[in-house]
């Protein structure tokens, strides 16, 4: 078969790039298309094999380096304009638009989904408060751009063959909105890459980029009403100078941390603390690795990744006073907590596992596609 790789933007290493990572090393012959590919030249040769991405207009206009996600309405028309007719199969990565691309009925197109366009749906209105497009004619504009977004967004979501969800969370989403039912594999993780630490310090610690929807705030307050407990939190972003400014003497930021360091203060926390609804929460299992126990939220990805009792706490709001009792709960079971166990469990989510599941998923699926399409 002839494969073409489609992810939304090249630009930086996270989540999404770390799926399509995978993608890239079991179909190391396939063609890679994106709406725009800015990496630097250690993040191509991790992500891209060292290759470069077909893209397109967005790539060329003005300030699309800094600014790509400022042409959000204009996302459609891109991904539309890429032309897929000489391949038989297309792998798409998408949260926002590549499951959108136009194929030919007799090309396969298989979408992994790592969420429904957040910016559209359940997160507009955050999305629009933080952008500062919540009031007057720029309210008008964006209100606008959103009913395109979702009109093109609803009525794209059928054009994948298969869908494939990155948790049980993405999966119900995507029913929810799209009513399109999904199989789920777990996005890969490098746990590899982290020890399991037995011997703890005294300390909690976080780590965020630090923006509204992570709830920060709720840690670092729950914390403050805490001040015989350390928290200890790395990660920069726009809140940080509101995080900040309560002066907390239990609650150290650190800011940025390189891999080796976060990994160092991840063996040694004696518990990870994260209250986000996410999506999966990669950094929650990487913490996990370490032997290091959660305390997360009962929502999202981390529902799914933390065993209440066995590999962390969970607590059910985001909340203080749930945040509160979560830690007191884990202080008062903290020595049963097996760290060797802890770590071990995680292989499950292993980058090896990942790409032995997707690549039999792919190869089955193609097998049924094509078979069908033979027989007419």
């Amino acid at each position: 078969m002839k494969i073409a790789l489609v992810h939304e933007w090249l630009v930086f290493y996270a989540g999404g790039e770390r799926v399509f990572e995978s993608l890239t090393n079991i179909w190391k012959e396939a063609d890679i298309y994106a709406l725009v590919d800015f990496l630097n030249d250690e993040q191509r040769k991790t992500i891209l094999k060292g290759n470069h991405a077909n893209t397109t207009f967005i790539q060329k206009l003005p300030f699309a380096e800094k600014k790509f996600r400022s042409y959000l309405p204009l996302f459609p028309l891109a991904i539309e304009s890429l032309n897929f007719s000489k391949y038989d199969a297309i792998i798409s990565s998408s949260h926002a638009v590549t499951k959108g691309i136009r194929k030919k009925p007799h090309q396969l197109h298989i979408s992994y989904c790592h969420s429904p366009m957040r910016y559209i749906w359940d997160e507009a209105e955050t999305y629009f408060e933080a952008a500062k497009l919540n009031s007057g004619l720029k309210k008008i504009i964006a209100n606008a751009a959103l009913n395109y977004l979702r009109k093109w967004d609803l009525k794209t979501a059928q054009r994948p063959d298969f869908l494939i969800a990155n948790s049980k969370y993405i999966a119900e989403k995507l029913k929810r909105i799209y009513n399109r039912e999904s199989t789920v594999i777990y996005p890969p993780v490098d746990v590899d890459k982290f020890e399991c630490a037995e011997n703890k310090d005294d300390y909690y610690f976080v780590a965020s980029r630090l923006v509204p929807y992570k709830r920060i705030d709720l840690i670092v307050e729950a914390f403050a009403q805490m001040p015989d407990k350390r928290l200890v939190i790395a990660g920069t972003g726009p809140e940080l100078n509101r995080l900040k400014s309560k002066f907390l003497v239990n609650v150290e930021f650190i800011g940025y941390q390189d891999e080796k360091s976060l990994k160092e203060l991840m063996q040694k926390a004696k518990a990870f603390v994260f209250t986000a609804e996410e999506d999966f929460g990669i950094v929650v299992v990487e913490a996990m690795a370490c032997g290091t126990p959660v305390i997360a939220l009962n929502k999202g990805g981390t529902a799914e990744t933390v065993i209440d009792g066995k590999t962390g706490i969970l607590f059910d709001n985001q909340t203080v006073e749930d945040i509160k009792n979560a830690v007191r709960k884990f202080e008062s079971i903290q020595d049963t907590f097996n760290h060797k166990e802890i770590s071990e469990y995680t292989q499950k989510f292993s980058r090896k596992i990942f790409e032995e599941k997707i690549k039999q998923y792919v190869d089955e699926r193609s097998e049924q596609f094509f078979s069908k399409n033979k027989k007419k």
